[in-house]
C-alpha cells in the first residue's frame, strides 16, 4: 500500500469482506490525520454494536462526523489536502435516502458534482449487492438498482477502485 492517495478511491466488497478495514489501512498509510464520515445510523442494538466494532477497530486518531443524508455537503466541508476522508458507507447512505424518501437522483448528482472540487483525497466504502439472487420484493430490488447505479457513477469518477473478498483486495482500476 502506497502512502499517497489519489483524489477518489472506491472500495467495494460484500458483507464482512474486510472492505472497511482495507479502506482504513489506505487512509492510515496516507496521513496521521484522518477524517471519518459515517453514514450509518444506530437505529437498533445490532447497528449500535456494528458501529462500536468499527470504532474500536479504528482506534484513536480519527475525527468522526455523522452524515446520514447530506453526504455531498459534509464531504465538501471535511475535505482538506492534509487529511484524507473515509466515507463508510455508500450503501447505508442509499438506505437513508430511500427510507427518508429523498430525491435519490438529485443526491447522487450532488455527490458526483462535488468530487472534482474536493480539496483532498476521499476513500468511499460500499457493499457490492449486485452479485446475488434477484431480491423478491420491490424495495430490495430498488435498493440494489440504486446502489448499482451509484457504484457505476463513483467508479467512473474514481482514480482507483478495489474489490475486497475474504479480506483480499483486488485492484480493479488505477
Amino acid at each position: 500500500m502506497s502512502g499517497k492517495l489519489p483524489a477518489v478511491t472506491l472500495v467495494l466488497g460484500g458483507a464482512r469482506s474486510g472492505k472497511s478495514a482495507f479502506a482504513e489501512r489506505l487512509v492510515e498509510a496516507a496521513s496521521p490525520m484522518r477524517f471519518y464520515l459515517a453514514t450509518g445510523q444506530a437505529w437498533d442494538e445490532e447497528m449500535r454494536a456494528r458501529i462500536s466494532t468499527h470504532q474500536d477497530r479504528r482506534g484513536a486518531g480519527w475525527e468522526t462526523v455523522e452524515a446520514p443524508v447530506e453526504l455531498a455537503e459534509a464531504l465538501a466541508d471535511a475535505a482538506r489536502a492534509d487529511r484524507p476522508v473515509l466515507v463508510d458507507c455508500l450503501t447505508l447512505w442509499v438506505t437513508n435516502l430511500m427510507l427518508g424518501e429523498h430525491d435519490i437522483d438529485a443526491a447522487f448528482e450532488r455527490l458526483a458534482k462535488t468530487l472534482p472540487g474536493l480539496k483532498g483525497p476521499v476513500v468511499f466504502v460500499s457493499n457490492e449487492v449486485g452479485l446475488g439472487i434477484v431480491p423478491d420484493n420491490a424495495m430490495a430490488r430498488a435498493f440494489r438498482d440504486h446502489a448499482g447505479r451509484l457504484h457505476q457513477t463513483i467508479a467512473g469518477l474514481a482514480d482507483e477502485v478495489h474489490f475486497v473478498a475474504a479480506g483480499l483486495p483486488l485492484k480493479m482500476k488505477g
